[in-house]
């Protein structure tokens, strides 16, 4: 369990969920509604499951092979929810990185660390920062590159309403922050680049 992390109370989360939507208008005795309370509380307490996962086992079955190229995996689908006002973020993760000393991970550990580091409150750009920090420590990668690609409720539920609209971040370690030749090659796995713009597309 990562520190600061607490397990979660569900009783007192459902109380607090209770209190939240009475003082916001909503009435519990409603038909389908009683319940509501308690479902918001174990949902919340899954999207936050990532609040007290512990990412260091993800690595122990790390591999040494016979290779010294990029790897990328690509279209990684997630689910997080914004911290600024709990309204869900989701798209897809690509990682390319370059191993150090042939060490390499399972295709899937990428996977389970993107949904991990997800399942938190958070904003985009710190994702992508988690997600690369945590390759290039896990596995003591020469150069990671992550790119994430999503949609955010936010922006199309309130404010500024703007429909259908993609944010892009990403974020370059190592290797890939110091040799723009790698840099290139690094995004070349992932698309072609025009222009200094990335061409990668949601599903």
């Amino acid at each position: 369990m990562e520190e600061g992390c607490t397990e979660v109370d569900l009783s007192r989360a459902e109380r607090a969920m209770r209190e939240f939507l009475t003082a916001l208008g909503v009435d519990l005795m409603a038909r389908g509604m009683e319940e509501t309370p308690a479902r918001v509380a174990h949902l919340y307490g899954e999207l936050f499951a990532g609040l007290r996962a512990d990412t260091s086992e993800l690595w122990a079955d790390v591999l040494t092979e016979n290779t010294d190229g990029l790897i990328a995996v690509r279209a990684i689908p997630f689910y997080s929810v914004c911290e600024h006002h709990l309204l869900p973020f989701f798209g897809t993760a690509h990682i390319v990185y370059r191993p150090h000393a042939g060490r390499v991970a399972g295709f899937g550990v990428f996977a389970r660390l993107v949904a991990r580091m997800a399942q938190r409150p958070q904003l985009q750009e710190r994702l992508t920062e988690d997600i690369a920090r945590e390759i290039e420590q896990g596995i003591g990668a020469d150069g990671v590159l992550v790119v994430l690609d999503a949609r955010q409720l936010c922006m199309t539920m309130r404010g500024a309403r703007a429909h259908g609209t993609r944010t892009t971040t990403s974020v370059c370690r190592g290797i890939f922050r110091e040799d723009k030749t790698m840099e290139l090659q690094a995004w070349q796995m992932l698309g072609e680049r025009n222009n200094g713009e990335e061409n990668i597309s949601l599903p």
